[in-house]
């Protein structure tokens, strides 16, 4: 495998969008992110279209990446279906890395679109329901629950028994990410909340309340993927340190499995991260995944969110674009948008979210759930040269 880098991003809004199609929200991350690039639609060798609820929201299933993307001019080059739930973005990533790594292309480029909003909510919960063994939905659910978020809960509930964590930590988790989201303009939402505003907002189920769990959302982002020699005439040198997939096993959590292969991948650990966009679907799980990521030790992710380190401004920023909590959670797309932060940071170019010094950052993006743990997760971390 030779070395790979990014040659640009791209992204839309991420909001409730529902006068906007997929061939348009697809059109405007992929144009953003070939402009970022300096790259034209003909140098592009393949692309990778993640998407993971098209066919229950909008019907259409088979060839999404081919219809929506041949408006752009791509055609006549591979493209590729991505599925993989909540990971289908940083699914398809990885494959564009892995095509350009192997030096089977030059330029490949990676997207991630959906739409979840639909007139019938019910249509909406029903699609985030596909994320799980759908043997095990129970019976006569009503239509506006979400199973997944059962899980979700339970798994909460088990994570405050086993840290002594508390509802006032999930509610800071939304503090904090809320406040980052102010500061992204691509973002769902933003706001300077309390931990009693959150914790007054609707139940939805113990623990959650409502500012607790990622939004239904629309948007897409992208990225140009391109070798050494590509890199050298653009002038690019954001580096993917590592691309590690990995999906549920025994013994030993998914996230964690896939921190294990990329750290190792990238020859770096936690503390060389200068900051980190991690997949928080409900606020308990970014505590989690701290710990996951090597960030905290086991039971100690109560304690970091406490300390104010991984807000703007502490010692390891975390989920600085407002993470899926603000920034909104288009199942399909997040993936990218948290690649689209990584690389922005790492670059100098998140504005006023910026990090100081960020130079090594890390994108962790999971998807489904079964056993009490995610089915699949991806890190990846990037490296300025």
């Amino acid at each position: 495998m030779r070395q790979v880098y990014v040659a640009g991003v791209g992204m839309t809004l991420f909001a409730k969008q529902p006068a906007r199609t997929l061939k348009d929200l697809a059109a405007e991350a992929v144009s953003g992110a070939l402009q970022d690039a300096g790259v034209e639609v003909r140098e592009v060798q393949a692309c990778y279209f993640a998407n993971a609820v098209g066919g229950s929201i909008t019907g259409q299933e088979m060839v999404a990446g081919q219809v929506l993307l041949r408006p752009l001019g791509l055609q006549g080059i591979p493209v590729f279906n991505v599925e993989n739930a909540c990971a289908s973005a940083s699914s398809a990533f990885h494959l564009a890395w892995q095509a350009v790594g192997a030096g089977l292309c030059e330029v490949a480029l990676a997207v991630g679109a959906e739409k979840m909003t639909h007139a019938d909510k019910a249509r909406s919960f029903a699609a985030i329901g596909g994320s799980v063994d759908v043997e095990t939905i129970p019976a006569n659910l009503p239509s506006d629950h979400s199973f997944l978020m059962d899980l979700y809960a339970q798994a909460a509930r088990n994570y405050m028994d086993a840290s002594g964590a508390t509802v006032e930590d999930f509610a800071a988790v939304v503090v904090k990410n809320q406040r980052h989201g102010m500061c992204n303009p691509l973002a769902q939402y933003g706001s300077d909340l309390s931990v009693a505003d959150v914790l007054s907002s609707r139940l939805v189920v113990s623990p959650f309340t409502l500012l607790m769990c990622s939004p239904i959302s629309d948007g897409a982002a992208a990225a140009v993927l391109v070798s050494p020699t590509v890199a050298r005439r653009i002038g690019r040198t954001m580096r993917v340190a590592a691309s590690a997939v990995r999906s549920a096993g025994e013994g030993i959590k998914v996230s964690e499995l896939a921190a294990q292969a990329a750290y190792g991948m990238a020859g770096l650990g936690p503390r060389d991260i200068h900051c980190a966009e991690v997949h928080e679907a409900a606020a308990s799980a970014e505590l989690v995944l701290y710990e996951q990521l090597g960030f905290a030790p086991v039971g100690e992710g109560p304690a970091l969110i406490g300390s104010g380190a991984t807000r703007l401004g502490g010692a390891l920023p975390v989920n600085t674009s407002g993470g899926l909590l603000a920034r909104g959670h288009p199942i399909g797309a997040t993936g990218l948008a948290q690649i689209h932060e990584a690389v922005r940071q790492a670059s100098g170019r998140a504005g006023e979210r910026q990090v100081e010094g960020a130079r090594v950052t890390l994108a962790q993006n999971a998807g489904g759930w079964g056993d009490g743990d995610n089915l699949v997760s991806a890190v990846h971390i990037f490296v300025a040269d």
